[in-house]
């Protein structure tokens, strides 16, 4: 598809990091498409699945939630057609000293000539494995976010963005354990049977909820602490006014997740008709009028979220109104099976996360295992910048 060479070439060789935890996960994903699957469809009730042979061909018809909360959508996968640091600031990056008089600022996005409007708001899904060996990948991931995100900014004529972090599974799995101890009068500031587990706050449903906005990371090398969001959404606005320290809050997810990782099954949760619909945890995230950048950062293969490939994207799709052309997906993925590796042997191949994401017209991919994430996010503006100037909203 249309970027990934270029994302290619951004990156030089470089000694490979032993980051993985594959000893710990024995169901290794050796190719693009499992020779039987469960096919998952979204409905009232949560993503559920029913059994599916996969045979790469792109057949099943997979049901996804709408991206308003309001309806949900169909749609034939057989039909898609994806044809081709800075520190934390007080301040908004997003601040624009645009003349108003020069656009439409209700319309117009990234400045994209001619007479097309472009995007005038971003919403942007972070997708981060919380398994034991991701604590150096998401301190890469947090480092180069500012750069990022500042970039983004200079480019867009708008303000108007969301920014939402999920893990890649349903909970802290010591939760459980710490929910009596730390419900004690007078609340501990600790719980002690847990190492690195906080009592400042309970956890609440959503918090136990794959796919739900991340609000208080907690355990083994994670924030431990209650996000706090301003609009008190799951989710960062653009009236937040500390960008890098909000996302740095929620993105340092920790490394006591459940091993048997589930990223993509996390993603499709998080863009449901059953988590963004009213009073749901994502309520309000997903917008019909924006544009979607997903970014997924893990060191393993996705071996056990439910469905397939095909089923994933046409969920994704399905969440955008049917428009693939609506959404960006980046992949901080391993990179064993693909020339010139960064990562060690000792990770597996992650070749239906490749898929997934290259499916996509704008979706691109690079080493999970690079010490620097800059230069990927740096090139990976150009990318959000050609989509969000193609973007037609639904009608």
């Amino acid at each position: 598809m249309g970027f990934r060479a270029r994302a290619g070439l951004m990156f030089a060789v470089t000694v490979g990091l032993g980051c993985g935890d594959s000893a710990r996960d024995s169901d290794t994903d050796t190719g693009a498409q499992p020779t039987s699957a469960t096919n998952t469809t979204l409905t009232s009730g949560g993503p559920t699945s029913d059994g599916g042979s996969d045979t790469g061909s792109g057949s099943d018809d997979t049901t996804a939630g709408s991206d308003s909360g309001s309806d949900t959508g169909t749609t034939d996968i057989s039909t898609s057609d994806p044809s081709d640091p800075t520190t934390g600031s007080s301040s908004d990056p997003f601040t624009t000293t645009q003349d108003p008089s020069d656009s439409d600022s209700s319309t117009t996005g990234f400045g994209c000539g001619g007479n097309k409007p472009g995007c005038g708001k971003v919403d942007f899904l972070f997708v981060i494995d919380n398994s034991g060996s991701m604590g150096d990948n998401q301190d890469n991931l947090i480092a180069s976010f500012p750069g990022f995100i500042n970039t983004i900014a200079q480019t867009l004529d708008n303000d108007d963005y969301h920014i939402m972090v999920v893990d890649t599974d349903a909970s802290n799995p010591e939760a459980a354990l710490c929910a009596n101890w730390c419900a004690k009068d007078p609340m501990p500031m600790w719980c002690f049977p847990v190492i690195d587990y906080p009592c400042t706050a309970l956890p609440s449903e959503c918090d136990e909820q794959i796919g739900a906005g991340v609000v208080y990371p907690v355990g083994g090398d994670a924030s431990n602490m209650m996000c706090d969001f301003d609009g008190g959404n799951r989710y960062i606005i653009s009236s937040e006014q500390n960008l890098a320290a909000s996302f740095s809050c929620a993105a340092k997810v920790g490394d006591d997740g459940d091993g048997s990782e589930r990223p993509a099954e996390s993603m499709v949760a998080a863009l449901s008709f059953d988590l963004n619909k009213p009073g749901a945890c994502n309520e309000g995230f997903l917008r019909d009028d924006a544009l979607l950048v997903i970014t997924i950062i893990t060191d393993e293969p996705d071996t056990h979220s439910a469905g397939i490939p095909d089923g994933w994207f046409a969920n994704v799709v399905a969440a955008k109104k049917g428009d693939e052309t609506r959404v960006v997906v980046l992949g901080l993925i391993t990179d064993v099976d693909q020339p010139n590796p960064v990562c060690s042997l000792e990770h597996a191949p992650a070749p239906k996360l490749r898929y997934f994401t290259e499916k996509f017209t704008y979706g691109t991919t690079a080493s999970v295992c690079e010490p620097d994430y800059s230069p990927f996010f740096q090139e990976a503006v150009s990318v959000i910048d050609t989509a969000c100037c193609e973007f037609e909203p639904p009608q």
